[in-house]
C-alpha cells in the first residue's frame, strides 16, 4: 500500500490567527470547541520538523509559538484550554499540556529556523523546566524536548537535569516476563514512555536504560501488531491477557510508534527499527485490522479513529498531526531528511 504525501491543506484550514482548531466535524473546524495547548504544540513540533522558512507554514509556526508562550505561566506550569474568542480557563498545571509544550519548545530551540525563535522557545524550554509532573506521559513529552535541547547545547543543565529526573520516573518495575512494561495497563501514546526513556538514558549514557528501553519498545511493538500490520491499544487500553484487535484505535497511538521506532533507529541503526516505522505509515494508508485508509486524500486530514465499521470520518488536529508526523517519517524512509 502507497503512503500518501504530507499534505499540510487541512492543518492550515483547522488554523486561524489564534491556533489550530482542536475539533472538526469532517473537515469543517468546530470553532464552538476552541483549541488546546495539547495540539498547538503538536502544531510546533510537525512544523519544526517540517523546517518552513516562509508561507503559510511559517506563519503558522509563529503563531503557535505565541500561543505557547500565553499559555505558560511564570512558574513553569500552564494552561490547555482557550475558546475561539482567546480566552482562556481551567486551571495552571503539569499535566500533558506541560509536557508537550516542552516538547514543543525544545524541538523549536533546536530547529528553528529564525534564531530569535529559537531563543524565545529555550526561554519556554527552561521556565517550564522549572517544575516536575507526577504523570508518566507529561513526564515523557517533557523529556523529548529535553533531548532537542540537548541537541542544541549538549550542557543544558535544565534539560539533562529533566532527563535524569524523567529516566527515574519512567524505569518503574515490569509487570513480569510477559508484561514487560513499567505499567499495570496500556493507555494512550505508549511508545513515548519508551522513547523517552531511550532517549534520556542515551544523552546520559546510562547504557543499561538504554537496552530496557529498546526492550520495552520491542515489546509494546509485539503487542501492537498483529502478522504484518500494526493492531494497537484501543481507545480503553489494554491489559494484561487481553488480546485484539480492539476499537476504537487512535491514530496517537500509531504516530507514538511511529517517532519511537525513528528514534530507536537513529540512535541504533537496527532494521527493526525501520520496519516497526513502516508498519506505523502501513497504517494509516490501510494496513490496519479494517483495512481501510486513515487519511483523507482530498483535504489531507486524518481520520479520528479507526471503528470495526471503519474510520471516524472527523478530521480532528490531533489525529491531522498524527498522520503529518508519522508521514514525515514515511519521508525518513525514502531518504529524504525530516
Amino acid at each position: 500500500m502507497t503512503a500518501p504525501g504530507v499534505n499540510f491543506a487541512h492543518l492550515i484550514a483547522l488554523s486561524d490567527e489564534i491556533g489550530t482548531f482542536e475539533h472538526a466535524r469532517f473537515a469543517v473546524p468546530r470553532r464552538e470547541h476552541g483549541y488546546c495547548t495539547d495540539d498547538v504544540a503538536r502544531v510546533v513540533v510537525v512544523l519544526a520538523r517540517e523546517g518552513a522558512t516562509s508561507g503559510p507554514l511559517r506563519e503558522l509556526f509563529a503563531r503557535s509559538l505565541d500561543f505557547l508562550a500565553q499559555a505558560q505561566h511564570a512558574d513553569g506550569r500552564c494552561r490547555n484550554r482557550r475558546d475561539s474568542h482567546g480566552r482562556w480557563s481551567g486551571d495552571w498545571t503539569v499535566e500533558d499540556c506541560w509536557g508537550r509544550l516542552l516538547w514543543g519548545a525544545g524541538i523549536a530551540a533546536a530547529r528553528a529556523g529564525d534564531e530569535s525563535e529559537r531563543d524565545r522557545a529555550l526561554d519556554l524550554f527552561e521556565r517550564g523546566a522549572q517544575v516536575r509532573s507526577p504523570w508518566s506521559r507529561a513526564t515523557a513529552f517533557a523529556a523529548l524536548g529535553a533531548f532537542e535541547v540537548l541537541r542544541r547545547d549538549p550542557s543544558h543543565q535544565s534539560a539533562r537535569s529533566l532527563l535524569s529526573d524523567a529516566l527515574v520516573r519512567l524505569s518503574g518495575p515490569w509487570g513480569g516476563r510477559e508484561w514487560r512494561w513499567p505499567e499495570a495497563r496500556l493507555t494512550y501514546a505508549n511508545a513515548a514512555l519508551a522513547q523517552a526513556q531511550l532517549e534520556a538514558a542515551w544523552a546520559l549514557g546510562r547504557d543499561e536504560h538504554v537496552e530496557r528501553a529498546l526492550v520495552e519498545l520491542e515489546w509494546l511493538l509485539g503487542v501492537e501488531s498483529s502478522a504484518t500490520y500494526l493492531s494497537v491499544t484501543p481507545v480503553g487500553g489494554r491489559g494484561p491477557g487481553e488480546r485484539g484487535p480492539g476499537f476504537d484505535q487512535q491514530p496517537i497511538e500509531v504516530a507514538a510508534l511511529a517517532d519511537a521506532c525513528a528514534s530507536a533507529w537513529r540512535l541504533t541503526g537496527d532494521r527493526r527499527w525501520r520496519e516497526g516505522m513502516e508498519m506505523a505509515v502501513g497504517w494509516f494508508a490501510g494496513a490496519n485490522d479494517v483495512g481501510v485508509a486513515m487519511y483523507d486524500i482530498v483535504t489531507g486530514g486524518g481520520y479520528d479513529g479507526l471503528t470495526q465499521n471503519g474510520p471516524n470520518l472527523n478530521q480532528g488536529a490531533e489525529s491531522t498531526l498524527a498522520l503529518l508526523a508519522t508521514l514525515q517519517h514515511a519521508r525518513l524512509l525514502e531518504g529524504v531528511a525530516s
